[in-house]
């Protein structure tokens, strides 16, 4: 099985989430569209579900059209009931796997617009990797069959602010976030604009090499970085 390793940033998903918090009562409308129809298909960005645990590509695109929905105040909340929950005591598949920041701000099914049991989900502040984590995206690959593999970053990371802000005397293990985000605080410190910003997009694009190096299982499955 191949596996595409997606280079995910999403630079504008928090000032996208303001907007869709300020038009949550004008979302009503998308309960009212029969799941099957034309309309929905064209006016929600549908795409095909069952294509996507097969195709890596239509799996991308698949969370493109439902952040666009997010976006755009078009959320459909597919399959978030509670029969589809007890469905799923029976076994899941996973079309994609999500590496993301633990930050509130950036719940993935609601970015995304997907249901339970679509996304298999990692979180860690400023989305850093540790063996556990490592883990848990090898077992997504071989026991669930996920096809594809996104690091999320997002901007306004604290992790990452906190990295270029080089506090001292950092308590606790928090000091280990920091430290793992510092190389791309300084690879990133060259480019204009904001340090911030610069360095989230150069902590994803980090990530996603160490994903790329590990040995034994992804190493072996990974097959490309989409940007």
């Amino acid at each position: 099985m191949k596996i595409s390793l997606l280079l995910a940033l999403v630079l504008l998903l928090l000032q996208n989430a303001v907007v869709a918090q300020k038009s949550k009562s004008r979302n009503v409308h998308a309960k009212a569209v029969a799941t099957d129809s034309a309309k929905l298909n064209t006016d929600f960005f549908i795409v095909d579900r069952d294509s996507a645990f097969s195709d890596p590509r239509i799996a991308i695109r698949k969370l493109h059209a439902g952040n666009k929905r997010f976006v755009g105040n078009k959320l459909i909340r597919p399959r978030q009931d509670t029969e589809t929950i007890k469905r799923l005591g029976l076994g899941q598949k996973h079309f994609a796997t999500i590496v993301g920041c633990s930050d509130s701000r950036v719940p993935n099914e609601m970015v995304f617009d997907q249901g339970v049991g679509a996304q298999f989900i990692i979180r860690t502040d400023g989305q850093v990797s540790s063996a556990a984590s490592y883990g848990s995206i090898e077992y997504a690959v071989l026991k669930l069959y996920t096809s594809l593999i996104v690091i999320l970053g997002h901007t306004e990371c604290g992790a990452v602010a906190a990295a270029v802000e080089r506090p001292q005397d950092v308590p606790g293990h928090i000091v280990t976030l920091s430290n793992e985000i510092k190389p791309a605080v300084a690879k990133s410190s060259h480019l204009p604009g904001d340090p911030v910003y610069n360095a989230i997009r150069q902590n994803v694009i980090d990530q996603v090499i160490s994903l790329r190096d590990l040995d034994l299982i992804l190493h072996k499955n990974i097959g490309q970085a989409i940007s």
